[in-house]
């Protein structure tokens, strides 16, 4: 194998020019349009990344604001519940303080009944017998008389209350 150095020159040399109007024409701007889609795909990647993290940011946000409002519900009805509670006792308590006034009263009024009847029984009998004492004086009676006049009283006694 026999090597032509002039051939072999004359190759590089050619390939050198080549090489050197095709960096300057063809890969300038193939690797320029590379280095653009390179970025352009990078800057994709970049803000689907972005988005990404915006939307778990904003679902953690969105579970946070419903688990705050689940506890808000949730305090709410337990304030309620309290609230419904305590009313309630307070309203058996004012109905007992009621009753007890009421059933107070009540007593009061039979106890002045009560005394007002005895009272008042009280000067019937002692006006009976004194019209007893007074009929007993008026004549002397024997024990028959005397027991028409007892049934007598009896029958106005009985009559009167």
């Amino acid at each position: 194998m026999h090597i032509e150095w002039t051939t072999f020159f004359i190759q590089i040399v050619a390939f050198l020019i080549l090489y050197f109007l095709l960096q300057k024409f063809a890969f300038g701007p193939l690797f320029g349009m590379m280095e653009k889609r390179r970025q352009l795909v990078k800057d994709q990647i970049q803000t689907a990344e972005n988005s990404r993290k915006q939307a778990e940011q904003l679902l953690e946000e969105q579970k946070q604001a419903l688990q705050q409002t689940r506890k808000e519900a949730h305090d709410i009805i337990e304030q309620a519940k309290q609230t419904s509670s305590k009313q309630a006792d307070e309203i058996v308590a004012a109905a007992r303080t009621e009753a007890d006034r009421l059933k107070d009263e009540a007593l009061k009024d039979i106890e002045n009944e009560k005394n007002k009847a005895v009272a008042a029984l009280r000067s019937q009998v002692s006006a009976m017998s004194v019209l007893i004492a007074s009929k007993i004086i008026e004549k002397q009676i024997d024990e028959k008389s005397q027991n028409e006049l007892v049934e007598t009283y009896l029958k106005e006694v009985g009559g009167n209350v």
